[in-house]
């Protein structure tokens, strides 16, 4: 996170928001690139002045709605047999073991798997992609993509560009121990919000969606 910020913080704002996009962008077509991150550190950067961070939320959300659709495109065309090559070239990734968890998401959330998707780093890859292999209707791919994108980049941008800028002022009027405490807050929510995303996808993987039955 603090290389990204580094190198980030080299550019001006108008090409941070463009790495934002193209980055969120590629990584919402199904290439493993570090999405949030970047994000992250583009807001971030905003709290120290540098952009604004209702641009960096527009340019990682139209970042995510095209690249997901784009691989969306990419899945329609090449169906599961296309899923399942690229993960035997890149299984850190795209393993049968990521593709079945994901399908299995799809099984108990249906389209609402891609809105979801955006909060959770293995669904961000493989969301638009999937969902165009599973011949998911565009239209409804579209309004989850659109809401969960737009939902998604402008909370994180506008939430961390707030938390940062506390900060940025506890380090001006406040010692370091508040600074310090800030920070452990902040670990801490961090890793409990990691924490319920793996087990709410340890349940998904646990429970198989229900059989429907046909109306008599």
């Amino acid at each position: 996170m603090e290389h990204a910020q580094e190198w980030l913080s080299a550019f001006p704002p108008l090409v941070i928001y463009l790495l934002v996009g193209l980055v969120i962008g590629a990584e919402s077509m199904g290439i493993p690139l570090p999405g949030e991150i970047t994000l992250i550190s583009a807001a971030l950067l905003t709290a120290s002045g540098t952009g604004d961070p209702w641009l960096v939320g527009l340019a990682a959300a139209v970042g995510a709605i095209v690249g997901d659709s784009l691989g969306y495109a990419i899945g329609r065309r090449g169906g599961r047999p296309l899923l399942e090559r690229v993960g035997r070239r890149f299984p850190k990734h795209f393993g049968p073991a990521h593709l079945a968890r994901a399908e299995q998401m799809f099984g108990r959330w249906g389209v609402w798997a891609v809105f979801f998707g955006r909060f959770i780093a293995l669904l961000r890859i493989l969301a638009g992609p999937l969902a165009g292999a599973l011949r998911v209707p565009y239209g409804r791919f579209l309004v989850a993509n659109a809401s969960g994108g737009i939902v998604w980049a402008f909370g994180t941008a506008l939430l961390v560009y707030h938390l940062g800028a506390v900060v940025e002022r506890w380090m001006k009027g406040l010692s370091w121990v508040g600074l310090a405490v800030a920070v452990l807050i902040g670990v801490g929510t961090t890793l409990w919000l990691k924490r319920r995303a793996r087990r709410a996808m340890a349940d998904v993987v646990e429970t198989e969606p229900e059989p429907q039955t046909a109306d008599a």
